[in-house]
């Protein structure tokens, strides 16, 4: 009998370890701090359907992101889930998962070549045409609320220019200022910051050294935007004489906002983007119908409305 039990415990298990799905995430950078909620994300959805999950640090290196793809491969997981290092060399990325018959699953970062996806492959991520355009119309609105409608200088902070999320939000922040609504704002300047708070901190300080302060600061980040403010500070600038907007919704972003120093920022879903790249894997593993493109809606996030994200990222 005790013989009978063990021989269909052995079989359960060895019927429960064949059938569990297993995926592997690539990640671009575990030191940026929204790519790391993203990772939380995943981990915490993985967990709730049972499944395993490999996670790795790309460390920003587009060879070393390809080269854990094809270990990913090698390794026979199910499926595969991506943010991107660089969205411009998504398809490498792509033709590796397809050569394989493996899905894959890019998230947060808009692949460069989306609507050519092949089979099995999915854009999980917010609409990158919402972001800077909630965040630039809110700076307008907040100018002219100040009595700058007769004129404005703003700096404009980008993210990574290899990342097509940097490039809409900052052609969403052009667009705005090009209406006959924002146009009295000129844009003086606009650098990459490669989402950095430290480089944000130090382009800011140099434009400060070079000239007068701003009327606004709008950064495609966050992590950006809280590297203007410390420099702001730094060089003895008043904060409310200073607009300054970034993206994202993190804790760091909240509570900076909290202290009168932020704005306005957009929330953008960590956690309903990192499960949701899981969700599409595992739906993508099993061959059920997934849409080619999955969008997470943004939010706009001002000092009046700020309470409700405190714990949403």
């Amino acid at each position: 009998m005790k013989s009978l039990l063990f021989s269909a415990a052995l079989a359960t298990m060895m019927s429960t370890g064949a059938m569990a799905e297993k995926i592997g995430v690539s990640i671009v950078n575990f030191d940026n701090n929204f790519q790391t909620l993203l990772m939380h994300g995943m981990q915490d959805r993985a967990k709730e359907k049972g499944v395993g999950i490999q996670v790795e640090d790309a460390q920003n290196d587009v060879a070393k992101q390809l080269d854990q793809v094809k270990n990913f491969i090698a390794s026979g997981v199910d499926a595969i889930v991506v943010t991107p290092v660089d969205t411009n060399a998504s398809k490498t990325l792509s033709d590796e998962a397809a050569k394989a018959g493996i899905p894959l699953v890019f998230v947060n970062l808009e692949p460069n070549d989306m609507a050519n996806l092949p089979d099995k492959q999915v854009y999980v991520g917010s609409n990158e045409a919402e972001s800077g355009t909630l965040e630039a119309f809110e700076v307008c609105k907040m100018l002219r609320a100040r009595g700058k409608s007769g004129g404005a200088t703003a700096y404009v902070v980008m993210g990574s220019l290899v990342h097509q999320a940097a490039l809409q939000r900052t052609k969403d922040v052009e667009q705005i200022f090009g209406t006959d609504m924002c146009n009295f704002i000129k844009i003086a300047d606009k650098q990459s910051s490669e989402w950095s708070r430290d480089n944000a901190q130090n382009l800011m300080t140099n434009w400060l050294t070079a000239g007068p302060a701003p009327d606004a600061v709008i950064a495609n980040n966050d992590e950006s935007a809280i590297g203007v403010i410390l420099a702001l500070k730094a060089n003895g600038v008043d904060m409310k004489s200073v607009v300054v907007g970034g993206i994202d919704a993190t804790q760091d972003g909240l509570q900076s906002m909290k202290a009168g120093d932020l704005a306005v920022t957009v929330f953008q879903n960590a956690k309903a983007q990192g499960g949701g790249g899981v969700d599409a894997a595992l739906a993508l593993a099993k061959s059920e119908k997934v849409d080619r493109v999955v969008y997470v809606p943004f939010e706009l996030v001002t000092p009046a409305n700020m309470n409700d994200y405190l714990n949403k990222n």
